[in-house]
């Protein structure tokens, strides 16, 4: 049968491109249709469409592309026997006219547009223009919603929010983490390039890790702050615009921070084993990295609220932290200390791409039986 794959903007990186990377290797011969692409050699050989709007100023500004984005997912009238959809925004508004209207169209849900939501969690959802048309957009949003086959949410926190939003029940699928692919080497210290090799023998030896893009929502001054209280050395390692203000944070601490710009993956995996504890407190819908840290063999610390503690929770890999106090930090060090590393990194397999892999493709195959 002629799938189609639906997306809603393609970059190099990503968690989302991940699913669409893993949807492609499971439905090979599948065209892929975007609002636009900006890996166009990630995906070489695949056919990828792109929406009306590649041509247009709005590809350089998401932001301002979102509402344009809802208009060009029904300006088109796609024909296929079966449509597999990864949406964040708008994707699921997709269109799709064939002569049969039961044709299925299956919604991997990332989440429901948090800057319509879940505002307080997404700064796009608080500019003036946002907030004057967030009422209509909903009310079109979960319309569209009503159209789906069948949706997955990428954890139990994003199914609730997709049954608030949409008033859908969505099945969990978790996303594909490289599990095996991590386990598989014995020490990635020593596989490093000369250049990462001198970064990683320049880091104390024992430290707190935290990672991610430097974004405020991050919450990464929490990992100096659990430095702090655990009187150990503390690694961050990323980039993004709010660098400077880990920056000054990092200059107001009084435990030595360091900083690790742009890891590789190979670094970035030598720093999860060398870690004493992998702190991730953003409220995120799932949370890949705690689950790449808990492969590694690494216990992890994660907000009480949000998808990264569904994880954590099942393979009793760290600790939840429940409050802002130096005691509450103190406690989840000591809970994550005790964890058994050996039963957790069996465990965490749990969310390797194999098992993702099967569950969707176990998901395509009832919708289209």
């Amino acid at each position: 049968m002629a799938g189609l794959i639906v997306h809603e903007w393609i970059e190099q990186t990503g968690g989302s491109e991940n699913v669409l990377e893993r949807f492609i290797a499971n439905f090979p011969g599948s065209e892929v249709l975007c609002l636009w692409n900006n890996a166009a050699q990630r995906f070489d050989g695949v056919t990828v469409r792109e929406s009306w709007l590649a041509r247009t100023p709005f590809r350089r500004s998401k932001a301002l592309a979102l509402p344009a984005a809802a208009l060009a997912w029904r300006t088109r009238n796609e024909d296929a026997d079966w449509v597999l959809v990864s949406s964040h925004s708008f994707a699921h508004h997709v269109r799709v006219r064939t002569k049969d209207p039961r044709v299925p169209k299956l919604v991997y849900s990332h989440t429901p547009a948090r800057y319509l939501w879940e505002p307080d969690l997404d700064p796009r959802g608080s500019s003036p223009f946002f907030r004057v048309a967030a009422a209509p957009l909903r009310g079109i949003d979960a319309r569209r919603a009503k159209e789906a086959t069948s949706i997955a949410a990428n954890s139990r926190f994003v199914a609730a929010r997709v049954q608030r939003a949409w008033g859908r029940k969505a099945q969990v699928i978790y996303p594909p983490v490289s599990v095996r692919a991590i386990q598989n080497r014995a020490a990635w210290a020593s596989k490093l390039t000369e250049h990462d090799q001198a970064i990683l023998a320049g880091l104390p030896t024992e430290f707190i890790l935290g990672a991610s893009r430097f974004v405020r929502y991050k919450r990464l001054e929490d990992v100096i702050r659990i430095g702090e209280v655990a009187r150990t050395p503390v690694v961050i390692a990323g980039s993004g615009p709010d660098s400077q203000y880990l920056h000054q944070c990092a200059r107001l601490s009084n435990v030595d921070v360091r900083f690790v710009d742009e890891p590789s993956d190979a670094l970035l995996y030598a720093l999860y084993e060398r870690a004493m504890v992998f702190v991730f407190t953003a409220v995120e819908d799932f949370g890949i990295m705690p689950v790449e840290a808990m492969a590694s063999g690494t216990p992890v610390i994660v907000n009480a609220i949000g998808g990264a503690l569904e994880p954590v929770e099942r393979v009793a890999g760290g600790a939840i932290l429940r409050g802002e106090t130096s005691l509450d930090m103190r406690s989840a060090l000591k809970e994550a200390a005790r964890v058994d590393t050996e039963s957790m990194r069996k465990g965490v397999r749990a969310f390797d791409t194999s098992a993702f892999d099967g569950n969707i493709s176990r998901w395509q195959g009832a919708a289209i039986a």
